[in-house]
């Protein structure tokens, strides 16, 4: 996707400050961060959402998953907790369509979170 930012950080086009990568995804802390971790984890392909992953591509989530609480874990949020979100279309909140998950920890969560 020639406009999409997180492909342009894919691709290297974009500087990001990456804390981990795959064959299959990167992570990168958020450059608006909205706690003190605040990691963003994305595949390498571009998937607009949630609703673009298919069938065959359902281990790519999991992944996803097991790596962040890697991540979780080397930003020293593991054990006094973390949350992890995904949103999906216009309406949750999503701005940049390119499925993503944000890893956020290092301060109290609120319930319901918005």
């Amino acid at each position: 996707m020639d406009e999409c930012i997180f492909c342009k950080i894919v691709n290297k086009e974009i500087p990001a400050k990456v804390v981990y990568e795959d064959d299959k995804i990167i992570a990168f802390d958020d450059i608006n961060p909205q706690a003190p971790v605040h990691v963003l984890l994305i595949p390498k392909e571009h998937y607009t959402s949630l609703n673009d992953i298919s069938e065959e591509n359902k281990d790519l989530l999991g992944h996803i998953l097991f790596k962040a609480r890697q991540v979780a874990q080397e930003k020293g949020v593991k054990e006094s907790g973390y949350r992890i979100v995904l949103n999906t279309a216009r309406d949750s909140g999503q701005d940049v369509f390119h499925i993503h998950f944000h890893v956020l920890g290092g301060r109290r969560m609120t319930w319901p979170p918005g």
